[in-house]
């Protein structure tokens, strides 16, 4: 790989600091363009589809910005869009290492090679990844009705091996999602430790429109249902 090989690494936005994005760490959020979804409730839509407009970021005023945060910042995420679609991510994370930066990446799951590649190089020290929904809701759920869930599967399985400190989410959508669809949710993915059920919130930019959230009290009764079988599952953003 040519040593410069991370300076084509592009960016579509960054969040300069949360304190909810890494679990325990005060972090940056960058975001990758472009998805191979199209989760009707994604709340990037231009990121997602990856319509080339905006302002993007180059990989060298990313490492800038990052070179003067430390001793401020303790990690940085990596979200997107799909950040795995990107071939220059791994040579990117390594200079971003070589700041002194632990790495939190956000994925969907569906290149477990990429993933495990990363995990396994020590590029990537905590990884959280979307679980869309129960394996026979998936295709719709992400606005692909032909999908092959195997890769999914693969990096489920993965995750759930040990290999990385790691989280499941689901964002919980009322036209996609029943009790019974995350109660099946849950046991696809038992035994996690980690699960969070974040609540839908319309920002305006989703790609379908007309699409709805539950109340607090129906988001507290699906993981008193879900507490059955993983019991350290939380909410989160309720």
């Amino acid at each position: 790989m040519p040593s410069k090989y991370f300076m084509n690494m592009i960016f579509g936005g960054i969040r300069k600091l949360t304190l909810i994005d890494y679990p325990g760490k005060t972090a940056c959020t960058l975001f990758t363009p472009g998805c191979n979804f199209r989760c009707p409730f994604c709340h990037n839509a231009s990121l997602v589809c990856g319509d080339g407009e905006g302002r993007t970021i180059d990989a060298m005023e990313v490492l800038g910005f990052l070179e003067t945060r430390q001793g401020l910042l303790d990690g940085v995420v990596i979200s997107g869009g799909e950040p795995l679609l990107h071939r220059e991510l791994g040579a990117f994370i390594g200079e971003v290492k070589a700041l002194g930066y632990p790495v939190k990446l956000d994925t969907n799951g569906s290149y477990p090679d990429e993933l495990k590649a990363l995990v396994r190089s020590g590029a990537v020290d905590y990884v959280a990844m979307d679980i869309k929904n129960a394996p026979e809701n998936y295709a719709r759920t992400i606005g692909a009705p032909d999908y092959d869930l195997a890769p999914v599967e693969e990096s489920r399985a993965f995750l759930l091996s040990g290999a990385v400190p790691f989280e499941f989410r689901t964002t919980v959508v009322r036209e996609f999602h029943s009790a019974e669809d995350l109660v099946a949710l849950a046991r696809w993915i038992s035994p996690a430790e980690n699960y969070y059920l974040q609540g839908f919130i319309d920002s305006g930019e989703v790609l379908q429109s007309g699409l709805h959230g539950y109340t607090a009290a129906e988001m507290r009764q699906f993981l008193d249902k879900i507490h059955l079988i993983l019991p350290t599952a939380e909410l989160r953003g309720i």
